[in-house]
This record gives structure tokens, sequence and C-alpha cells, in this order.
């Protein structure tokens, strides 16, 4: 039986633009590319769950424009449950404006729309599709007390809670006490513990003070530096995958379904974090958020060729 998972989350429309650098204040300069892609962390992490070969649910809002109605059918095509997306007549579906520079690093703006509006109707459905489910995976693109209540829910009920702290913003200081696994990348890191995350001997102290917020296992995301990770059981690193990145954008989002789906299959804490970095590693290969999101069978033949 596969595994389910459950996603309550940002569903973006992302608009992303390739320049060689970021203009100035007041300064237009010309860009190399532009594209758009479904996006929003919530959604893509429900596609990267549903690509590795679980059954997702993902619970959200979209606006009644342009953008909504593709947003659902994309991930529809993906094989998620999208019963419980919901689309708000009174808002704009959530856009991401994204600035791709020329080491392919991502500078985002985030307007959040209809995302901004989850609340007890999804948290409602949050709490319905959860009875029996494997994990819930959450990020701070909706209205963090809904996540909060959601992690509760779950937690009473068996279900770990994987919590992507992005984007950063201020949230109640028992936040993350019903959260399984944090994995916040270098800047959230540094937002949640005043630790600057610079090298591995850094990331090992922020570990530590996330974990003691009672978080069982924390996650350093360091780019191409790879991921540090700690748990009462196991504390180590984990080095990047040597591949040739085309942009970075979602690389963190498949990353957490990876991990989440490789927890909830009991592979131990190295190999799940390794199965995360590899499917991380594999969407900067591609463009876009969603249709970078690796699928299983990606994943398993990058593994086996860095045994």
């Amino acid at each position: 039986m596969n595994s389910k998972l459950v996603v309550l989350g940002g569903i973006n429309i992302d608009l992303i633009a390739l320049t060689s650098r970021l203009p100035m204040p007041g300064e237009t300069i010309i860009g190399k590319s532009f594209y758009t892609t479904p996006g929003g962390k919530g959604a893509n992490q429900a596609v990267a769950a549903a690509r590795l070969g679980s059954d997702v649910v993902m619970i959200g809002r979209i606006g009644s424009d342009i953008f909504g109605p593709g947003l659902v059918e994309d991930m529809q095509r993906e094989g998620v449950d999208v019963q419980n997306v919901v689309e708000d007549s009174e808002n704009s579906s959530g856009v991401a404006v994204i600035l791709l520079d020329e080491k392919r690093q991502n500078h985002i703006v985030q307007a959040h729309g209809a995302n901004a509006e989850c609340g007890i109707e999804q948290l409602s459905a949050a709490k319905k599709s959860l009875i029996g489910a494997d994990a819930l995976l959450v990020q701070q693109e909706i209205p963090v007390g809904i996540s909060i209540e959601a992690a509760q829910f779950a937690q009473d009920n068996g279900v770990k809670v994987f919590w992507d702290p992005a984007p950063v913003r201020e949230v109640p200081d028992n936040c993350y006490k019903n959260v399984y696994a944090l994995t916040p990348n270098q800047t959230e890191a540094f937002a949640i513990t005043g630790i600057k995350v610079e090298d591995r001997n850094s990331a090992e102290k922020a570990s530590e003070k996330i974990r003691e917020l009672g978080v069982p296992v924390a996650i350093v995301k360091m780019g191409e530096d790879g991921v540090f990770y700690s748990s009462d059981d196991d504390t180590g690193h984990i080095q990047s995958f040597d591949v040739t990145p085309v942009d970075t954008v979602a690389a963190g989002d498949a990353f957490g379904a990876a991990l989440a789906v490789a927890i909830v299959e009991d592979l131990p804490l190295r190999d799940a974090v390794r199965f995360g970095s590899a499917a991380g590693a594999l969407a900067v290969t591609k463009e876009g958020a969603q249709i970078s999101m690796p699928k299983r069978a990606e994943v398993e033949s990058l593994l086996v060729e860095h045994l």
C-alpha cells in the first residue's frame, strides 16, 4: 500500500525571469528569458510526493482568475487529490515573481493572494484527510495559525509533521512544538536560531538550537554544501550531489517531499536525507517548479550512481 501524505500549503503561479544580475534601485536591465510555471511550496511538495509514489491530498486555495483552474489541473494530472482545493472568488491566485541570476540562485517576491485566506475550511479538510494518513507537510505560505492547529491534530493522531519554515515570517514561540522534522535552509535557520550557517560546524549548532524547540529531527539545508541532520539516534552531514544547475527553484520542495516519503517508508534518517538530497539535486537540473520535480526512478538511479 502506498503511503498517504497530506499537504496543507500554498499554491502559486510562478513568473520567472533569468537575468545576469539583479537591478539596482531605479534601474531597468534586460532579462535573458522568461517563463511561467505552476508553483507554490505546498503544491510543489504535493506533486513531488506523488511522483515519488505516494498518495497525496492537497489542501489550499486558488483565485478565480486565469491562473486558478490551470493550477488545479496541473496537480490533478500528476495524480494529486485536489478535492480540497477551494476557489476564492474575492482574491487572486498566489503569485511568485522569481529572478534567477547568472549562478541560477533565485530571488523571490511573493503575493500570497488566496493562500493568505486559508482558514477554518482548510483546517477542517486537513483534519478529515489526516485520519489514516502517514504524514502532514506544511510550509509558511498560508496563515501559520492554521498550520499549527493542523500539526497539533496530526501529532495527536500519530501522524508525523514535516514543516518547511519558508518563507521566513514571524511565528509564535510554540510554533514548532508538534513538528517531527523541521527543514530550514541557511536563511531560515538564521531566522529561527540566530546562528549564521556558513559551514558544517555552524549548521550543527543551528540544528542543536532547533532541537531545543522540541523538534525530534532538525535538518539544515546548505545548498551546494549539502545537508546537516540531527536527531537522538543519528547526526551527520550529507554531501551535495554533483549536478549541473539550470535553476534552483523548488529544490527545497523536492527535498522536503522526498524526505517525508522516505521517512514514512521507514528508511533510516541518513538514508532518508540522502534520498531527499538526490531529489533536490535532480530538481535543479531542470527549469521550473512543479515540472522539475523528479520521478522515483530518477532519484533511485542517481543514488545508485553515487554509491
